[in-house]
């Protein structure tokens, strides 16, 4: 197996648009993306993903209708009470980013459960980003005092090592900007947009994904002579 290194997050967009165009309910698309959630998470640490953070929901996604954000809340939950036998035998380590206290409660429950029974996992941490803005976790940061860039980092890493630089930034479903999502970590992270809409995305795409990223070159400002090999 390749050494899991690489931090990659994922910017999951496209359920409801999925679902429009088959002419299912917005729910559909969500539900059946939580079975790319699942491949994706199987296939990374075979390709030398350490790390990865996915954007599941938004602190801007509590605009969206009361209807909708609450069937979102249901699957969570459901995706963190059923995986997480799975995510035990497997050796994943599952934590979550966010504003916890604007979750509903028995789903605040449910993340702390699967924090604790997963904490000794080691061949995959995976990081759902729920209820975040990668803005308001700068503001933070910041209140807590933080005043230079390894301060800063180790906030908003929350002491999770690996967490504070990402390196490979994937957005599906066609769009390309960020989105509010990890900001500071992903300062310069290579970014990977893919027209793919997320119910449709595959470990065969988060490979080719990987394999373009390690056909760049990265400098991080100075000379590709200056930057220490891998």
């Amino acid at each position: 197996m390749m050494q899991s290194t690489l931090h990659v997050g994922i910017i999951m967009d496209g359920n409801g648009r999925w679902a429009d165009l088959r002419g299912h309910s917005r729910w559909v698309g969500h539900r059946i993306g939580c079975r790319a959630v699942r491949e994706v998470v199987d296939a990374a640490p075979r390709l030398g993903i350490g790390t990865l953070t996915l954007f599941a929901f938004s602190a801007d996604n509590w605009r969206r209708p009361a209807r909708e954000t609450a069937a979102l809340m249901r699957l969570f939950h459901s995706y963190l009470t059923e995986d997480l036998g799975t995510a035990t035998e497997r050796g994943v380590r599952l934590t979550v980013i966010g504003q916890r206290g604007r979750l509903p409660a028995p789903v605040q429950q449910a993340i702390a459960g699967v924090e604790r029974a997963t904490r000794g996992g080691r061949n995959l941490h995976l990081r759902l980003a729920v209820s975040y803005s990668a803005r308001d976790a700068i503001v933070e940061a910041a209140r807590q005092g933080a005043r230079s860039r390894p301060q800063f980092e180790q906030a908003l890493a929350a002491g999770e090592p690996g967490a504070a630089q990402v390196d490979l930034l994937i957005r599906t479903g066609g769009e390309q900007r960020l989105s509010d999502f990890l900001l500071w970590e992903c300062a310069y992270a290579e970014l990977h947009f893919s027209p793919v809409l997320w119910p449709d995305f595959t470990a065969a795409h988060l490979e080719q994904a990987v394999d373009d990223f390690r056909g760049r070159e990265r400098r991080f400002g100075g000379l590709l002579e200056d930057v220490p090999c891998a």
